[in-house]
Protein backbone atom coordinates (compact mmCIF):
# COMPACT_ATOMS: atom_id res chain seq x y z
CA UNK A 1 0.00 0.00 0.00
CA UNK A 2 1.47 3.41 -1.23
CA UNK A 3 1.95 6.18 1.91
CA UNK A 4 -0.07 8.53 2.10
CA UNK A 5 1.95 11.77 0.65
CA UNK A 6 4.48 13.74 2.20
CA UNK A 7 3.72 16.29 4.69
CA UNK A 8 5.79 19.03 5.82
CA UNK A 9 6.14 18.66 9.96
CA UNK A 10 6.01 21.65 11.52
CA UNK A 11 4.77 20.73 15.11
CA UNK A 12 2.39 22.70 17.36
CA UNK A 13 3.60 24.69 19.85
CA UNK A 14 3.79 23.39 23.83
CA UNK A 15 1.08 25.47 24.44
CA UNK A 16 -1.10 24.58 21.60
CA UNK A 17 -0.47 20.95 22.68
CA UNK A 18 -1.28 20.92 25.89
CA UNK A 19 -4.69 23.24 25.30
CA UNK A 20 -5.47 20.29 23.03
CA UNK A 21 -4.80 17.55 25.60
CA UNK A 22 -6.94 19.56 27.98
CA UNK A 23 -9.60 19.51 25.91
CA UNK A 24 -9.64 16.25 24.34
CA UNK A 25 -9.50 14.92 28.56
CA UNK A 26 -12.49 17.41 29.23
CA UNK A 27 -14.42 15.91 26.56
CA UNK A 28 -13.58 12.65 27.26
CA UNK A 29 -14.59 13.67 31.25
CA UNK A 30 -17.51 16.14 31.08
CA UNK A 31 -17.97 14.99 34.47
CA UNK A 32 -14.96 15.68 35.95
CA UNK A 33 -14.56 12.32 36.96
CA UNK A 34 -11.34 10.62 37.63
CA UNK A 35 -9.05 9.22 34.36
CA UNK A 36 -8.63 6.08 34.35
CA UNK A 37 -7.24 5.50 30.61
CA UNK A 38 -4.59 3.22 30.40
CA UNK A 39 -1.80 5.00 29.35
CA UNK A 40 -1.63 3.78 25.19
CA UNK A 41 -5.01 5.43 24.75
CA UNK A 42 -4.20 8.88 25.68
CA UNK A 43 -1.27 10.78 23.81
CA UNK A 44 -0.46 12.83 20.28
CA UNK A 45 -1.39 11.11 16.97
CA UNK A 46 -0.25 13.58 14.41
CA UNK A 47 1.18 17.07 14.69
CA UNK A 48 2.06 18.29 11.36
CA UNK A 49 1.31 21.76 9.49
CA UNK A 50 -2.01 21.13 8.51
CA UNK A 51 -3.42 19.58 11.85
CA UNK A 52 -2.51 18.51 15.45
CA UNK A 53 -4.63 15.55 16.48
CA UNK A 54 -4.54 14.58 20.34
CA UNK A 55 -5.96 11.11 21.94
CA UNK A 56 -7.76 10.94 24.95
CA UNK A 57 -9.66 7.23 25.21
CA UNK A 58 -12.44 6.89 23.10
CA UNK A 59 -11.97 10.63 21.73
CA UNK A 60 -9.51 12.50 19.37
CA UNK A 61 -9.65 16.80 19.56
CA UNK A 62 -8.11 18.26 16.66
CA UNK A 63 -5.98 21.45 16.28
CA UNK A 64 -7.04 22.52 12.51
CA UNK A 65 -4.13 24.47 10.25
CA UNK A 66 -3.48 27.97 11.11
CA UNK A 67 -5.51 30.25 8.31
CA UNK A 68 -8.50 28.01 8.28
CA UNK A 69 -11.21 29.83 6.82
CA UNK A 70 -13.53 29.98 9.75
CA UNK A 71 -17.05 30.56 7.83
CA UNK A 72 -15.92 27.63 5.25
CA UNK A 73 -14.53 25.95 8.37
CA UNK A 74 -18.57 25.86 9.92
CA UNK A 75 -20.06 24.70 7.08
CA UNK A 76 -17.64 21.58 6.42
CA UNK A 77 -18.35 20.70 10.20
CA UNK A 78 -22.14 20.97 10.00
CA UNK A 79 -21.83 18.96 6.53
CA UNK A 80 -20.63 16.34 8.39
CA UNK A 81 -22.41 16.18 11.21
CA UNK A 82 -25.52 16.17 8.71
CA UNK A 83 -27.71 12.85 8.67
CA UNK A 84 -28.00 12.55 4.75
CA UNK A 85 -23.55 11.65 4.86
CA UNK A 86 -24.39 9.72 7.70
CA UNK A 87 -23.06 6.53 6.24
CA UNK A 88 -19.99 7.95 4.93
CA UNK A 89 -18.01 10.30 7.56
CA UNK A 90 -17.41 10.13 11.44
CA UNK A 91 -19.67 12.64 13.05
CA UNK A 92 -18.18 15.31 15.47
CA UNK A 93 -19.30 15.93 18.67
CA UNK A 94 -21.69 18.62 19.59
CA UNK A 95 -19.78 21.62 20.52
CA UNK A 96 -21.60 21.73 23.60
CA UNK A 97 -19.93 19.01 24.93
CA UNK A 98 -16.42 19.81 23.56
CA UNK A 99 -15.61 23.67 25.26
CA UNK A 100 -13.97 26.30 23.08
CA UNK A 101 -14.10 26.03 18.89
CA UNK A 102 -10.57 27.85 18.96
CA UNK A 103 -6.82 27.35 20.55
CA UNK A 104 -4.50 29.68 19.59
CA UNK A 105 -6.29 31.15 16.67
CA UNK A 106 -6.44 27.36 15.28
CA UNK A 107 -10.60 26.06 15.24
CA UNK A 108 -10.54 22.74 16.97
CA UNK A 109 -12.68 20.00 16.68
CA UNK A 110 -13.43 16.66 18.84
CA UNK A 111 -14.51 13.40 17.09
CA UNK A 112 -14.99 9.52 18.34
CA UNK A 113 -11.86 7.95 18.03
CA UNK A 114 -11.92 5.24 15.34
CA UNK A 115 -9.07 2.37 14.49
CA UNK A 116 -7.08 3.19 11.32
CA UNK A 117 -6.25 1.79 8.00
CA UNK A 118 -3.30 -0.67 9.08
CA UNK A 119 0.03 0.39 6.99
CA UNK A 120 1.31 -2.89 8.25
CA UNK A 121 -1.18 -4.91 6.61
CA UNK A 122 -1.87 -3.99 2.90
CA UNK A 123 -3.27 -7.18 1.77
CA UNK A 124 -6.26 -6.01 4.33
CA UNK A 125 -6.18 -2.20 2.81
CA UNK A 126 -10.24 -1.64 2.61
CA UNK A 127 -10.17 -0.55 -1.22
CA UNK A 128 -13.69 -1.84 -2.23
CA UNK A 129 -14.83 -0.31 1.18
CA UNK A 130 -13.25 3.42 0.64
CA UNK A 131 -14.75 3.07 -3.43
CA UNK A 132 -17.80 2.82 -2.16
CA UNK A 133 -17.96 5.18 0.60
CA UNK A 134 -17.02 7.55 -2.18
CA UNK A 135 -19.24 6.21 -4.61
CA UNK A 136 -21.88 7.22 -1.80
CA UNK A 137 -20.76 10.97 -1.43
CA UNK A 138 -20.53 11.72 -4.46
CA UNK A 139 -23.92 10.54 -5.10
CA UNK A 140 -25.76 12.29 -2.26
CA UNK A 141 -26.89 15.81 -3.17
CA UNK A 142 -26.09 18.70 -1.27
CA UNK A 143 -28.80 18.94 1.99
CA UNK A 144 -31.58 21.32 0.49
CA UNK A 145 -30.71 24.85 0.77
CA UNK A 146 -26.97 23.60 0.98
CA UNK A 147 -25.40 24.19 -2.31
CA UNK A 148 -25.03 27.73 -2.05
CA UNK A 149 -23.34 27.50 1.45
CA UNK A 150 -20.75 24.75 0.71
CA UNK A 151 -17.02 26.22 -0.26
CA UNK A 152 -15.39 24.07 -3.65
CA UNK A 153 -13.38 21.40 -2.58
CA UNK A 154 -9.76 21.85 -2.01
CA UNK A 155 -7.88 19.19 -4.21
CA UNK A 156 -6.73 21.67 -7.44
CA UNK A 157 -5.94 24.73 -4.60
CA UNK A 158 -3.54 21.89 -2.24
CA UNK A 159 -1.81 21.32 -6.10
CA UNK A 160 -1.09 25.01 -6.81
CA UNK A 161 0.18 25.36 -3.16
CA UNK A 162 2.32 22.27 -2.87
CA UNK A 163 3.68 23.70 -6.59
CA UNK A 164 4.46 27.12 -4.74
CA UNK A 165 5.90 25.46 -1.38
CA UNK A 166 8.67 23.79 -4.15
CA UNK A 167 9.30 26.48 -6.04
CA UNK A 168 9.78 28.59 -2.69
CA UNK A 169 12.09 25.86 -0.53
CA UNK A 170 13.50 24.00 -3.46
CA UNK A 171 13.72 26.24 -6.14
CA UNK A 172 16.95 25.10 -7.55
CA UNK A 173 16.59 21.53 -7.05
CA UNK A 174 17.87 19.38 -9.71
CA UNK A 175 14.05 17.75 -10.21
CA UNK A 176 12.43 21.14 -10.00
CA UNK A 177 11.86 21.62 -13.62
CA UNK A 178 10.90 18.29 -13.91
CA UNK A 179 7.52 18.94 -11.59
CA UNK A 180 7.31 22.17 -13.39
CA UNK A 181 7.10 20.58 -16.59
CA UNK A 182 4.07 18.00 -15.49
CA UNK A 183 2.45 21.46 -13.78
CA UNK A 184 2.28 23.06 -17.08
CA UNK A 185 0.44 20.26 -18.50
CA UNK A 186 -2.53 20.31 -15.82
CA UNK A 187 -5.22 22.64 -17.38
CA UNK A 188 -6.56 25.61 -15.06
CA UNK A 189 -9.72 25.23 -13.47
CA UNK A 190 -11.23 22.15 -11.49
CA UNK A 191 -14.01 21.12 -14.09
CA UNK A 192 -17.61 22.02 -13.76
CA UNK A 193 -18.98 19.21 -11.83
CA UNK A 194 -20.50 20.67 -8.67
CA UNK A 195 -21.00 17.54 -6.16
CA UNK A 196 -20.12 16.54 -2.86
CA UNK A 197 -16.68 15.18 -2.41
CA UNK A 198 -13.83 14.76 0.02
CA UNK A 199 -11.09 16.53 -1.62
CA UNK A 200 -8.07 14.56 -0.35
CA UNK A 201 -8.78 10.63 -0.49
CA UNK A 202 -5.85 8.42 0.40
CA UNK A 203 -6.34 5.37 3.03
CA UNK A 204 -5.37 7.30 5.91
CA UNK A 205 -8.57 9.14 5.68
CA UNK A 206 -10.45 6.45 7.13
CA UNK A 207 -11.65 4.86 10.39
CA UNK A 208 -13.97 1.98 11.77
CA UNK A 209 -16.38 3.52 13.11
CA UNK A 210 -17.23 1.75 16.82
CA UNK A 211 -19.79 3.91 18.09
CA UNK A 212 -22.28 1.37 18.66
CA UNK A 213 -20.56 -1.73 19.20
CA UNK A 214 -19.93 -4.59 16.60
CA UNK A 215 -20.94 -7.51 15.23
CA UNK A 216 -18.79 -10.39 16.79
CA UNK A 217 -17.64 -7.58 19.40
CA UNK A 218 -14.56 -6.62 17.60
CA UNK A 219 -13.27 -3.21 15.71
CA UNK A 220 -13.01 -5.17 12.63
CA UNK A 221 -16.59 -5.48 12.38
CA UNK A 222 -17.69 -2.31 12.53
CA UNK A 223 -18.25 -0.33 8.99
CA UNK A 224 -15.56 2.28 7.63
CA UNK A 225 -15.79 5.69 7.98
CA UNK A 226 -14.03 8.75 5.65
CA UNK A 227 -12.68 11.73 8.54
CA UNK A 228 -11.06 14.81 7.89
CA UNK A 229 -13.92 17.74 6.40
CA UNK A 230 -10.46 20.04 5.82
CA UNK A 231 -10.97 20.14 2.55
CA UNK A 232 -14.68 18.83 1.82
CA UNK A 233 -16.89 20.55 -0.54
CA UNK A 234 -17.93 20.84 -4.49
CA UNK A 235 -15.93 19.72 -7.33
CA UNK A 236 -15.41 17.46 -9.41
CA UNK A 237 -15.44 13.60 -7.70
CA UNK A 238 -12.64 12.68 -9.96
CA UNK A 239 -10.21 14.14 -8.07
CA UNK A 240 -11.13 11.64 -5.02
CA UNK A 241 -10.27 9.09 -7.25
CA UNK A 242 -7.21 11.22 -8.50
CA UNK A 243 -4.91 9.79 -5.85
CA UNK A 244 -5.33 5.57 -6.26
CA UNK A 245 -5.40 6.48 -10.11
CA UNK A 246 -1.48 8.41 -9.79
CA UNK A 247 -0.35 5.61 -8.01
CA UNK A 248 -1.70 2.86 -10.48
CA UNK A 249 -0.19 4.98 -13.11
CA UNK A 250 3.32 5.67 -11.40
CA UNK A 251 3.28 1.64 -10.80
CA UNK A 252 3.06 1.97 -6.90
CA UNK A 253 -0.25 0.63 -6.66
CA UNK A 254 -0.97 -3.08 -8.15
CA UNK A 255 -3.06 -3.26 -11.72
CA UNK A 256 -5.16 -5.60 -9.27
CA UNK A 257 -5.92 -2.83 -6.70
CA UNK A 258 -7.13 -0.64 -8.83
CA UNK A 259 -9.11 -2.93 -10.45
CA UNK A 260 -10.69 -3.57 -7.74
CA UNK A 261 -10.92 -0.16 -6.42
CA UNK A 262 -12.07 1.55 -9.34
CA UNK A 263 -14.87 -1.49 -9.92
CA UNK A 264 -16.37 -1.38 -6.85
CA UNK A 265 -16.68 2.61 -7.35
CA UNK A 266 -18.46 1.81 -10.65
CA UNK A 267 -20.62 -0.86 -9.43
CA UNK A 268 -21.57 1.36 -6.54
CA UNK A 269 -22.87 3.86 -9.06
CA UNK A 270 -20.18 6.43 -8.87
CA UNK A 271 -20.69 9.37 -11.16
CA UNK A 272 -16.81 10.40 -11.13
CA UNK A 273 -16.19 8.42 -13.96
CA UNK A 274 -17.59 6.50 -17.35
CA UNK A 275 -16.87 3.66 -18.96
CA UNK A 276 -13.94 4.91 -20.21
CA UNK A 277 -12.18 5.99 -16.82
CA UNK A 278 -9.34 8.22 -18.13
CA UNK A 279 -11.43 10.74 -20.28
CA UNK A 280 -12.09 12.16 -16.42
CA UNK A 281 -9.01 10.74 -14.24
CA UNK A 282 -6.49 11.46 -16.49
CA UNK A 283 -5.92 15.29 -15.60
CA UNK A 284 -6.39 15.02 -11.78
CA UNK A 285 -4.11 12.52 -11.76
CA UNK A 286 -1.30 14.07 -13.30
CA UNK A 287 -2.42 17.03 -10.98
CA UNK A 288 -1.62 14.86 -7.97
CA UNK A 289 1.54 13.34 -8.87
CA UNK A 290 2.79 17.03 -9.46
CA UNK A 291 1.25 17.40 -5.91
CA UNK A 292 3.07 14.40 -4.67
CA UNK A 293 6.17 15.57 -6.10
CA UNK A 294 6.15 19.17 -5.28
CA UNK A 295 6.12 18.15 -1.85
CA UNK A 296 8.41 15.54 -1.77
CA UNK A 297 11.15 18.47 -3.24
CA UNK A 298 10.18 20.48 -0.48
CA UNK A 299 10.14 17.79 2.39
CA UNK A 300 13.83 16.31 1.19
CA UNK A 301 15.09 19.83 0.66
CA UNK A 302 14.06 20.92 4.32
CA UNK A 303 15.74 17.67 5.72
CA UNK A 304 18.38 18.04 3.81
CA UNK A 305 18.17 14.36 2.37
CA UNK A 306 18.46 12.35 -0.98
CA UNK A 307 14.97 11.65 -1.98
CA UNK A 308 13.31 8.14 -1.12
CA UNK A 309 12.38 5.47 -3.42
CA UNK A 310 8.71 6.21 -3.45
CA UNK A 311 9.71 9.89 -4.14
CA UNK A 312 11.89 9.07 -6.97
CA UNK A 313 9.11 7.32 -9.00
CA UNK A 314 6.89 10.05 -8.46
CA UNK A 315 9.79 12.38 -9.79
CA UNK A 316 10.02 9.53 -12.89
CA UNK A 317 6.40 9.61 -13.56
CA UNK A 318 6.84 13.62 -13.54
CA UNK A 319 9.29 12.92 -16.55
CA UNK A 320 7.25 10.78 -18.28
CA UNK A 321 3.84 13.52 -18.12
CA UNK A 322 6.59 16.30 -19.08
CA UNK A 323 8.27 14.31 -21.88
CA UNK A 324 11.74 14.97 -20.50
CA UNK A 325 13.45 14.70 -17.17
CA UNK A 326 16.36 17.26 -16.58
CA UNK A 327 17.27 16.03 -12.66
Amino acid sequence: MPPPPPSPSAPADRGTLHGLAALAHTAAHPSGEPCRCAGGLVGVLADRDDGTVVRHGGLVAKAHAPGTDPEAHRVRLALAAHQDVGGVFLPPLPPSRTGPEELDGRPVTVWPYGPPVDPGDPDAAPWEEAARLLALLHRTPPPPGWAVRLPDMRAPEKVALAVERMRRTAPDHPAAATVLGAWRTVPDGAGTHRLLCHGDFHLGQLVRDTRSGTEGGTAGAAPWRLIDIDDLGLGDPAWDLARPAAWFAAGLLPPEVWTRFLGAYQEAGGPAVEAEPWGRLDVPARALTVQTAALALAKSTAERRPLDEVEEVMIDTCARIAGHRTG
